[in-house]
């Protein structure tokens, strides 16, 4: 019996019974779009935790404060970052002695109320060094950032962003030259920053105002912050794999500037950027991993399937079997159609499925707001996997076809 003629037979088998073979097929369906839903979900969640930390600024490290205790020093933590253990003389000194800092920015924050031309708005306030573009990957789009000597004096001078400057003075408006009072002290806008969109944390990176650090700390901040103290110090390495070593030469200045005993804890820390984004990243990787080995749990139930209806198929079907060996039929022929018919029914389920966890992994994306991201091997494997599907569960039932005996079989009712 030629081969075209098997598949012509095995095609009309599946035809035959369309409620049947779709049922059939349903399992491998779910299974696959489970699988390409649950990684494309994985690849998104991996790719916005990559763009959140990666906003931030490339290799990068973060000083902290320690955190703050209670009224006369009890146990209550008031949470990290609350102390004031850090001092531009600690930034000072991180630029001078460790090698491989690229650029150290000290800085302090607040919020504040912005008002100019008869429009207001909220938005965060920082106070830096102009070595701050550097270290967090920021540039100007139009004018210009503040020079060591304006930081220095603490001049009223500002940058702000896309967003700020389209709230304040309007879309096609050119902030420059203009005056904003950042709560009651008034500032001149002397440059805009280049637009970078919503952070992974869907944070809006174009709604903040920069200014120099002590102008900012006196003016804004207020009280919160005492002296010559900052509330963070950003750290710029030359590269991801200096970062280790540069982490550790900080972590040692400033054990040794802040006199702390060997053994003793810190009162500031030292957050890697780099260590931290590979470790959410192994985290997430790992989490889809486990959801894809979940679904594919589906995959051998959509086989199990296959196989329960192939051999309800065989037992039907006995007397057809049993004329076609009469009339010429090889085993071989028998086997062959049997394990078309399952394998033909398992590739079209993982068609179907891909189809389908294609277009619920972009709906999941929209939804929840993140980089759509199908995986590329998705494809083959998908359909690999449910051919292996299909060959291995109609493996049985087309060997149980093909081992009838055909003057039984004719005589089975």
């Amino acid at each position: 019996m030629k081969r075209i003629d098997l598949i012509g037979f095995a095609a009309g088998a599946i035809v035959a019974h369309p409620m049947r073979s779709a049922l059939t097929s349903l399992g491998v369906v779910i299974g696959v779009a489970a699988v390409v839903m649950m990684t494309s979900i994985g690849l998104g969640a991996q790719q916005r935790v990559t763009s959140a930390i990666g906003g931030l600024g490339s290799n990068l490290l973060i000083v902290m404060p320690g955190a703050s205790r209670g009224p006369g020093g009890g146990f209550v933590s008031q949470g990290a970052g609350s102390g004031m253990s850090l001092n531009e003389d600690d930034a000072k000194a991180i630029a001078e002695q460790i090698e491989g800092a690229v650029a150290v920015a000290p800085a302090v924050r607040g919020g504040a109320q912005l008002t100019a031309e008869g429009a207001n708005w909220q938005t965060r306030v920082e106070g830096v060094t102009p070595d701050y573009l550097t270290a967090r990957d920021l540039t100007i789009a139009s004018g210009r950032m503040f020079d060591e000597n304006e930081a220095r004096q603490g001049r009223k001078v500002i940058v702000i962003g896309k967003t700020i400057a389209t709230e304040l003075f309007g879309e096609d408006s050119d902030p420059i030259g203009k005056r904003i009072r950042v709560g009651t002290a008034p500032f001149e806008v002397i440059g805009v920053l280049t637009p970078k969109g919503q952070s992974g944390f869907g944070q809006d990176q174009d709604d903040i105002v920069l200014g120099p650090l002590q102008a900012i700390r006196s003016r804004v901040v207020g009280r919160r912050v005492q002296g010559t103290n900052v509330q963070t110090i950003y750290v710029k390495g030359a590269s991801a794999d200096d970062l280790d070593r540069l982490q550790e030469d900080v972590t040692n200045l400033l054990r040794e500037r802040h006199r702390i005993r060997q053994g003793a804890e810190d009162d500031f820390s030292v957050q890697n950027m780099a260590s931290i984004m590979e470790a959410m990243q192994a985290s997430v990787k790992t989490f889809t991993s486990l959801l894809a080995a979940v679904a594919a749990v589906s995959l051998v139930v959509g086989g199990v399937g296959i196989m329960n209806i192939m051999l309800v198929a065989v037992t039907e079907r006995t007397r057809e079997i049993g004329l076609r060996m009469a009339v010429g039929a090889r085993r071989s022929d028998v086997l062959y159609q049997f394990a078309l018919e399952a394998i033909t029914l398992s590739v079209i389920g993982g068609i179907i499925g891909l189809a389908v966890g294609i277009g619920g992994g972009i709906l999941m994306a929209k939804l929840g707001q993140w980089p759509v991201a199908i995986a590329g091997w998705s494809i083959p494997v998908s359909l690999g996997f449910s051919l292996l599907v299909g060959l291995v569960f109609g493996a049985y039932p087309s060997w149980r076809a093909a081992r009838l005996d055909p003057i039984e079989a004719l005589r089975r009712e």
